[in-house]
């Protein structure tokens, strides 16, 4: 149950949340917890059958002090964002159930509140991808209809944050592959190397020569030099130094199975990847078990995508990496996404063995043949 609580209350906390409430006590000496969003964290306000006790709470702790609530004996968590609800409860079994709607009651927020809320890339501060991007003025401040963006590029920035620190890294070397514009590239390389005051060497990689171009030239007008851009192949890229993180953000279909097999083989101690475009297991799959999830169109396309990511994820453990799924909206107003963040770590050989076997039994079912699973069996 832990580790399930622990990447559940990450996805909800990945999300702005207004307010929360841990209710449904049985062990805990407080019959509910309310906390409520002030100034750069959480406020929260603990009650007895008389007496209620109040404790500041930090932005960056407060999913493990919900989840440290739950563990103790509430068994049920409510959170709002203005207009979102996310629920989390657990049955007598120790079973979790969660569920995420729109709010029927739309919270009504401090917009002061909100604003003063840390965020990695902060306002007043001139940013030159920022700026070019149109979210923020010439002077650092945020434009009013790019707020949305601005916290989007923050929560990803979380993610890299949040991974290097786990890394223990000082200095790193990262290949960003299928960067496009590089819109986030040249805000992850600001980021470690102006705020973060990291060694920071970072190559982007795709295959339209004129994008490359473009890039190359906006890196030096930024006085970015350790920034380059190279027009190339992920699948059969290499590079001619150690990688300490690989990024890749929508490389399309089997594109990502290459960028995360490349990553594996360099020994890379951090992945952040947002797939998209998994078609490939949509034309595999076929079973005779669960024929119901294949037989209609929208379904089996559903299903497809997330045994690609689900496998994706499981090779990641397989091949040493503490992995997780988050969910992520990237600042382009795409749909949705799912963010996969795996970190090197020590990963019993057990655990390893097992991950490999769920993969082979759901490859077998639904007669797929994965990209990175046969990437990884043929080295």
């Amino acid at each position: 149950m832990e580790n399930e609580l622990r990447e559940q209350l990450e996805n909800i906390f990945a999300s702005d949340i207004e307010k929360v409430v841990l209710s449904n006590s049985k062990d805990s000496q407080y019959k509910k917890i309310i906390l409520s969003r002030h100034k750069s964290g959480f406020q929260a306000e603990k009650f007895t059958d008389k007496q209620a006790f109040h404790e500041n709470i930090d932005e960056e702790t407060v999913a493990c002090y919900c989840r440290d609530c739950l563990e103790g004996g509430f068994k049920q968590l409510n959170a709002w964002t203005t207009d979102t609800e996310y629920s989390i409860k657990i049955s007598k079994k120790g079973k979790v159930f969660t569920n995420k709607g729109k709010s029927t009651a739309p919270l009504k927020v401090n917009k002061e509140n909100n604003r003063k809320k840390k965020y990695y890339l902060e306002e007043g501060t001139v940013i030159p991808p920022l700026v070019d991007m149109g979210i923020f003025t010439k002077d650092g401040k945020i434009i009013n209809s790019m707020y949305d963006k601005y916290r989007q590029i923050n929560k990803f920035i979380q993610f890299i944050e949040e991974a290097v620190t786990k890394a223990n890294l000082h200095s790193i070397n990262i290949v960003d592959f299928g960067c496009g514009k590089s819109y986030l590239t040249f805000v992850v390389y600001y980021y470690l190397t102006y705020i973060k005051g990291m060694d920071v060497t970072m190559t982007g990689l795709d295959l339209k020569e004129d994008v490359i171009a473009k890039c190359q030239q906006t890196a030096r007008k930024y006085g970015y030099d350790k920034l380059s851009f190279k027009v190339g192949d992920v699948a059969v890229y290499e590079s001619d130094r150690p990688v300490d993180m690989v990024i890749t953000l929508h490389a399309c279909d089997t594109a990502t199975d290459y960028a995360l097999f490349h990553a594996i083989r360099w020994n890379s101690k951090i992945i952040i990847s947002v797939p998209c475009c998994q078609h490939e297991l949509n034309e595999q799959i076929d079973s005779d078990n669960f024929g119901i999830l294949t037989r209609y169109g929208l379904l089996k396309e559903r299903t497809a995508a997330i045994m690609t990511d689900a496998i994706r994820a499981n090779l990641l453990e397989y091949s040493g990496y503490k992995t997780q799924i988050l969910e992520f909206i990237d600042f382009t107003h795409t749909p949705k996404n799912l963010l996969i963040r795996a970190v090197k770590s020590k990963i019993p050989q057990e655990t390893r063995d097992k991950m490999m076997e769920e993969c082979e039994s759901i490859i077998k079912e639904f007669n797929l043949s994965p990209t990175l699973y046969k990437l990884l069996k043929d080295e």
